[in-house]
């Protein structure tokens, strides 16, 4: 089996090549492939068993200004390897986000829950799979994930920490619901579900259960050893944005059973692990 990695120099990617460490795999990044480029994706694609799509655009409030932009890395980069991966019988992994949803609901979002996107982001996203998924129905695996942190890029938990270093308080929003997710997490889960042979579609790659940015928040700080107290919880209207955020980011793992894999772990289990291994400091 060939592996191909897109956006391989971002938190997920670095921890897909660390778990796909004694396999044959290709790492391109931002500068190797233009997802874009029909024709370079098709020439990258040539080959490989297993497409693994971590190239994205992310970045929330710049889209709503820059949709098109956005709109050509989230929907036409998935489409092209796709069509790509179709062509030659490839599996094609892409990464999507809670940001399909409205953040309306007060249950577990289930996989096959209408798109019902509330910005700019959310909508490229959600056209991008639907893009994938039409092109290659019976070979792509969408993977929802959020609230992503790891060790080889920028996040909310070691921004928290860098906070810690520079204030004695600050406040953090508590009235959004997600779920924590590490990357290490996830990549090892991706991978099991390609080893496992599971069926093409849309599956939740978040740890289980939820907290708030403020839960998470003091978790951070409870594991660093530091005073959790010093986070005090606001609400979203203290922050003004230009993209609206989901109030309720909390998805369903229901298709991890119908395939035979158990859901990834509680997220404060893995926040534990993550941080005895060095990753919230940036080791």
């Amino acid at each position: 089996m060939r592996y191909l990695i897109t956006g391989a120099s971002g938190m997920l990617g670095r921890d897909l090549q660390a778990v796909l460490a004694d396999r044959t795999v290709t790492a391109l990044t931002r500068a190797d492939l233009d997802v874009t480029d029909a024709a370079a994706v098709r020439e990258a694609v040539a080959g490989h068993d297993v497409v693994l799509n971590c190239a994205a655009y992310t970045k929330v409030d710049d889209a709503e200004e820059h949709e098109d932009v956005a709109y050509a890395v989230n929907a036409v980069g998935p489409a092209n390897l796709a069509a790509a991966s179709a062509a030659t019988g490839a599996r094609l992994v892409t990464i999507s986000t809670d940001y399909v949803f409205d953040g309306g609901a007060t249950t577990p979002y289930a996989e096959d829950r209408r798109r019902e996107p509330i910005n700019a982001y959310g909508r490229t996203k959600a056209a991008g799979e639907e893009l994938a998924l039409a092109s290659h129905p019976d070979g792509t695996f969408i993977v929802r994930t959020a609230w992503l942190y790891g060790a080889h890029g920028p996040n909310f938990a070691t921004t928290m920490l860098k906070l810690a270093a520079s204030k004695q308080t600050w406040s953090v929003v508590d009235d959004q619901l997600g779920q924590p997710t590490w990357t290490a997490d996830l990549a090892a889960q991706i991978v099991a579900m390609l080893d496992a042979d599971a069926p093409a579609g849309v599956y939740h790659g978040t740890n289980s259960g939820q907290a708030t940015w403020f839960d998470f928040a003091r978790a951070v700080l409870e594991e660093a050893g530091l005073d959790p107290e010093r986070i005090t919880p606001t609400d979203s209207s203290t922050f003004t944005r230009p993209a609206a955020r989901p109030s309720y980011s909390v998805l369903g793992h229901e298709a991890w059973a119908a395939a035979g894999l158990s859901p990834m772990r509680d997220w404060r289990a893995a926040l534990a692990q993550a941080a005895s291994e060095g990753v919230l400091a940036g080791e």
